[in-house]
């Protein structure tokens, strides 16, 4: 395992646009009270975001998958037989390096005879740190033009029907409308050389989310997003020592190259502005 030497920090900005209704449940609220089954997250405000930890866990889980690091023999499991993630003791590891990996007082319980222990030797910190996504401005005024069900959000009516009866069992979805934007921002920890290229796999899982989908009900069109407008900033060891690290004065390290995609497919020639 490389050496954990602080060498700065990879800001990552953009806008997470909804291509389709998006849910992201909350607190639920009864029907007799006038609430929908379920509803989405909401802050202080009442608008809807998407939370830093859906955002993080989803590109996790799809990364584990990407990388065959999601089998019984790989995962641990953190809800005995409900939750699972992929832990192990490869120094190399990229997912674990990414987004850390730790033990507890308690071995971890896993699939088989079998159970996999983190050796104390092999803990690192996480390199990925994923913030809430707030609605933009712009999505605020445009929701609150609109003429739907709740204020910010629509309602989605739904049936499921029992297979063998027939009988129909309604519900009331709320979801973000398509077209919302949610404006988002990553940091990235720089610890040691192979941190630089391990930064791939965060457009990689990124690029993978927009192919596949955020929140719930994801196999019933729900939850398509885009990643749009990313600015990818370097702020290295000496920029903090020196104050040197307001964004808004830099220039993006990743050009023209706006997407994850883009950013995948150019990632050697960004990688060589992170010096």
């Amino acid at each position: 395992m490389d050496e954990i030497n602080f060498e700065g920090k990879i800001l990552i900005t953009g806008k997470i646009k909804a291509e389709t209704g998006l849910s992201i449940g909350g607190a639920t609220v009864g029907l007799d009270i006038g609430g929908v089954d379920n509803p989405v997250i909401k802050d202080a405000e009442g608008k809807p975001y998407i939370p830093g930890s859906s955002l993080k866990g989803k590109m996790r889980s799809l990364l584990e998958k990407a990388n065959g690091l999601a089998t019984d023999d790989k995962r641990i499991w953190v809800v005995p037989n409900e939750i699972s993630i992929h832990m192990c003791n490869d120094p190399d590891c990229v997912v674990c390096n990414i987004f850390g990996r730790t033990t507890r007082d308690k071995p971890y319980s896993s699939p088989g005879e079998n159970a996999i222990k983190i050796d104390k030797e092999n803990v690192t910190p996480t390199r990925l740190i994923v913030q809430d996504a707030m609605l933009s401005e712009e999505s605020v005024k445009n929701l609150m033009e609109l003429k739907t069900d709740l204020e910010f959000t629509e309602v989605k009516f739904e049936n499921v029907i029992d297979r063998i009866t027939s009988a129909a069992n309604p519900r009331q979805m709320e979801r973000v409308p398509e077209g919302a934007e949610f404006e988002f921002g990553m940091i990235y920890n720089i610890f040691n050389k192979s941190d630089k290229s391990n930064l791939k796999e965060v457009f990689k899982a990124m690029e993978l989310l927009e192919h596949d989908y955020l929140g719930g009900s994801g196999s019933r069109g729900y939850g398509k997003v885009k990643f749009e407008d990313m600015g990818v900033y370097w702020n290295s060891k000496a920029d903090y020592e020196n104050g040197e690290v307001d964004i808004e004065e830099k220039e993006p390290i990743n050009g023209e190259y706006k997407t994850p995609a883009s950013i995948v497919k150019n990632f050697e020639a960004i990688r060589e502005e992170i010096k």
